[in-house]
């Protein structure tokens, strides 16, 4: 009797034993199959900000750019996506390339110019709001807000309260801006819009994991184009204005494919003067073909160049010379793929002495 128990007691110690190697088994293919090539078309988002306020040419587009674009867009035969659509379906691998329109900040000249424009299109956006400007002078105010968001078309992101470098304030400072403008979402709106994008596109590692776990995506303003392995939390999108929305530039920009990668490095995007130049370390896929065709450009130094690129099989070094100069450091490197175009871009925020 005691032998059986203790073999009955031994089996169980060796059944327990082997439940918890495949479990340790699986974690890890998981955890290895997280990210893998996809040949995803991917999603190329635009960000719009003015509309028709030609004293602002940093933010503003002109009306008949835009219609142009829009032209552009549907001739070429690309698809809009419905923001609902694009949450939903953020792992699923594109056949066809998407369109996502974005607009930042709710500015009163996109309700007067653009909204009538993409309401007769019937054309699917996201309009960032920060809550503090809300019904200020040159602003929309929260009756227009929720007339957008009781369309069929227009989707509200949350944009946080201030619409301040958000960056340069005290950890509880952030929080504080961000939960102020949850709670006004709440009020106003009934709801806190699950999307987010970082004003300004600066974010710190501690401000991308607090957004991480109260938001299910977050936008930056670094170029390029979304696929299924890009991270949630630092989604590319294509700043469109005056300087750099001709139609010239438009035409190519919107033919542009994803160039995935595993990884990229440093995931600290905040920068301070003994992190500065970062070393950038991008790591490629080993199906990526022609990846050694890859180009890159930087704005370190104060003007942009080409950096120094080392490859160790499919690693790509990117090394600056000089320091990055304030406010923001930026890369963008692009791939010719057999006549296919890839592009891919990051942003660093270079904190002053």
């Amino acid at each position: 009797m005691i032998i059986k128990k203790i073999l009955s007691l031994a089996a169980s110690i060796i059944s327990l034993f082997i439940l918890q190697f495949i479990f340790l088994v699986n974690s890890i293919s998981q955890e290895n199959n997280i990210k893998s090539y996809s040949r995803d078309s991917g999603v190329l988002s635009l960000m719009y900000h003015r509309f028709n306020e030609n004293k602002y040419p940093s933010t503003n587009i002109r009306m008949d750019i835009f219609d142009e674009q829009m032209k552009i867009i549907k001739n070429q035969g690309y698809e809009f996506y419905d923001p609902n659509n694009f949450l939903n379906e953020f792992n699923k691998v594109k056949k066809n390339k998407k369109i996502l329109i974005t607009i930042d900040d709710g500015f009163k000249s996109f309700y007067n110019e653009a909204w009538p424009y993409l309401k007769k299109n019937k054309i699917p956006f996201i309009l960032f709001v920060s809550t503090e400007p809300v019904g200020k002078k040159g602003y929309m105010t929260w009756d227009e807000i929720k007339e957008i968001d009781d369309s069929d078309i227009g989707y509200i992101g949350h944009h946080s309260h201030t619409h301040e470098y958000l960056i340069d304030m005290t950890e509880k400072e952030f929080i504080n801006d961000i939960e102020t403008a949850t709670e006004i979402f709440k009020d106003k709106l009934g709801y806190v819009p699950p999307i987010f994008s970082y004003p300004f596109g600066e974010y710190s590692l501690f401000m991308k994991n607090y957004i991480s776990k109260n938001f299910e995506i977050a936008f930056g303003q670094h170029s390029g184009i979304i696929d299924n392995n890009k991270d949630k939390f630092e989604l590319p999108r294509f700043p469109i204005n005056e300087k750099y929305g001709d139609l010239k530039r438009f035409n190519s920009l919107i033919n542009y494919n994803p160039l995935e990668y595993k990884s990229l490095k440093p995931v600290e995007k905040k920068l301070e003067n003994n992190d500065n130049p970062p070393k950038l370390i991008v790591e490629f896929f080993d199906n990526q073909k022609n990846i050694k065709n890859i180009n890159c450009y930087s704005n370190n130094g104060g003007s942009w160049g080409q950096p120094n690129l080392v490859f160790e099989k499919n690693i790509l070094y990117i090394n600056f010379e000089s320091k990055f100069l304030p406010r923001r450091g930026r890369i963008n490197c692009s791939l010719n793929d057999d006549g296919k175009w890839r592009w891919f871009g990051t942003q660093f925020v270079i904190m002053e002495n």
